[in-house]
C-alpha cells in the first residue's frame, strides 16, 4: 500500500531520478537544473512506498483560455510511476488526489499532454485540442494567393522578446481557446533557451516582428535554423538543405502572416520550413498557391482537458448558439459530475441543473471535455458510438452552441 502525499522540495531531485527512468531520459547538469526550478514552483503529489519514491506527478499553475472565458487550469506534468510499481494502482492514487485538489482550489479544469494516448481517458481527459506538423519547400519563392503586408520586418534580441512579443501572446491567446498561460519562466527557459533542449544542433532562437519601430507590432515569428547537411565528404554524397523551425508564428491580419511565412521561407542556406504544432485551421493552408509546396507532414491529438467541475466549466464559457437539452453524464471518477443534467445556454449565458426528465443525449465526462472547447464535433462522437443521442437533433444542436469562430489549438506542451 503506497502513502500519497506532498513532495518537499528537498526530495525534487528523487522525483526527477524517476522521470528520467521513467521516459528513458539522461539529460545534461543543464537541463536538470532547469527541471528542478520548474518543479519547485509546481504542486507536487508523490506515491511513497516507505522511503521509496514509486510515483511522481506535479501541476503547473495556469490558466486556460476558453470560448468567452480565461478559466484556472493546472497542467500535469511529469507523471510517472517506478518499474517496479506498475498495476498496482499508483497512477490511479495520484489522478486522484490531484483531481481532488484541484476541485478544492475551485478550479473547473485540468489539463495535460499525454504521452501515451491509451492511459488519460479512464481518467475522464478528452483530446480537446489538435495540431499539425506543417511543411513548406523553401527551395523556390513561396507562392502565395494573397499580398503579404508590406510593413517592416526587424530581429528582436532575445533577451528583449518578452517584453515585445509576450503582450501580443496573451491577447493572441485570448482569442483563441485551448491556450495556457505563459510564465516569464517558461518564456525564457523553454520559447527563448539558448540551446534547444531536444535538437542541440538547432540554433539559438530569432525573433522577427513585423510593423513600424514605433508601434505596437503587428504578428511575430519565432524560429530556429538547423545548416545545411552536406552528407560527409566523397563523391556522391547527397546534400541535405538547412532547415528552419518554426515555434511560434502569430499575425492580426492573414497578411501579416504571409508576410512572416514569407520571411521565413525565404531565408539564405534553407530548403525547408517545419512548423510542429500548427492549429488545424492555419490559414496559411488556405492563402498558399501551391499545396504541394505546402503540405501537412503531421497530424496528431495534443491538450487533452478534463472537467473536474461540469458545472462550473458548463456556465463559465460563452456560447454560440440557443441549446435547451437534458444531458445524462457519467463521470466514474467524480460523482458530483453525473446524472442527469439539463444545460440551458446561449448567448446571453448558461444554467446547469438537476433534471428528472428523459436525457436527449447520454455521454461519458471525457467525451464532454474533448467538445467543449468546440475542436471536436458530438455529431463525430454519435457517429463513433460514443455517444448516445436519445433525441434526434441533439447533438447537432449541441455543436452549434459549442461552435468558436476558430478551432480550439495550443503549441504549448508541458
Amino acid at each position: 500500500m503506497v502513502d500519497i502525499r506532498e513532495v518537499p522540495e528537498s526530495d525534487i531531485d528523487r522525483a526527477l531520478e524517476l522521470a528520467y527512468l521513467v521516459f528513458h531520459d539522461r539529460p545534461e547538469k543543464e537541463v536538470r537544473e532547469k527541471h528542478h526550478a520548474l518543479l519547485a514552483s509546481c504542486d507536487r503529489i508523490g506515491a511513497y512506498d516507505g522511503t521509496v519514491l514509486a510515483g511522481f506527478m506535479a501541476a503547473h499553475d495556469f490558466r486556460l483560455s476558453v470560448p468567452g472565458a480565461d478559466l484556472p487550469c493546472p497542467g500535469l506534468t511529469f507523471v510517472g510511476v517506478a518499474p517496479t510499481h506498475r498495476r498496482r494502482g499508483v497512477l490511479t492514487g495520484l489522478m486522484g488526489e490531484m483531481l481532488r485538489r484541484t476541485a478544492d482550489a475551485g478550479s473547473p479544469l485540468a489539463a495535460l499532454w499525454a504521452s501515451e494516448a491509451a492511459i488519460y481517458g479512464r481518467f475522464g481527459y478528452g483530446s480537446a485540442t489538435t495540431g499539425v506538423t506543417i511543411e513548406i519547400d523553401s527551395t523556390r519563392p513561396l507562392a502565395l494567393r494573397i499580398d503579404p503586408d508590406r510593413r517592416p520586418l526587424r530581429l528582436v534580441d532575445p533577451e528583449e522578446a518578452v517584453g515585445v512579443i509576450g503582450p501580443f501572446h496573451e491577447a493572441a491567446r485570448a482569442g483563441r481557446a485551448g491556450r495556457p498561460t505563459r510564465s516569464a519562466q517558461r518564456w525564457s527557459e523553454e520559447w527563448l533557451a539558448e540551446q534547444d533542449e531536444e535538437d542541440e544542433e538547432l540554433s539559438p532562437p530569432r525573433i522577427i516582428v513585423l510593423g513600424e519601430a514605433d508601434r505596437p507590432i503587428a504578428g511575430y515569428v519565432l524560429y530556429r535554423t538547423k545548416p545545411e547537411d552536406d552528407g560527409g565528404a566523397g563523391a556522391g554524397r547527397t546534400r541535405v538543405p538547412g532547415l528552419v523551425r518554426v515555434d511560434e508564428l502569430e499575425a492580426d491580419t492573414p497578411a501579416v502572416a504571409a508576410a512572416l511565412w514569407e520571411c521565413v521561407a525565404s531565408l539564405d542556406l534553407t530548403g525547408t520550413v517545419r512548423a510542429w504544432g500548427r492549429p488545424v485551421d492555419d490559414p496559411l493552408l488556405h492563402f498558399a498557391a501551391d499545396r504541394d509546396q505546402v503540405r501537412i507532414a503531421a497530424q496528431f491529438p495534443a491538450l487533452w482537458l478534463r472537467l473536474v467541475d461540469v458545472r462550473a466549466a458548463l456556465t463559465a464559457r460563452s456560447w454560440a448558439a440557443p441549446v435547451d437539452l437534458v444531458l445524462e453524464v457519467h463521470d466514474a471518477r467524480m460523482p458530483a459530475n453525473a446524472g442527469r443534467f439539463r444545460l440551458a445556454a446561449g448567448p446571453g449565458g448558461a444554467a446547469y441543473e438537476h433534471a428528472d426528465s428523459a436525457a436527449d443525449l447520454a455521454l461519458d465526462v471525457r467525451e464532454l471535455a474533448a467538445c467543449y472547447l468546440g475542436g471536436t464535433r458530438v455529431e463525430e462522437l454519435v457517429a463513433a458510438g460514443l455517444v448516445r443521442e436519445h433525441t434526434p437533433g441533439a447533438a447537432a444542436a449541441l455543436d452549434a452552441a459549442l461552435r468558436t469562430a476558430v478551432l480550439p489549438h495550443t503549441s504549448d506542451e508541458f
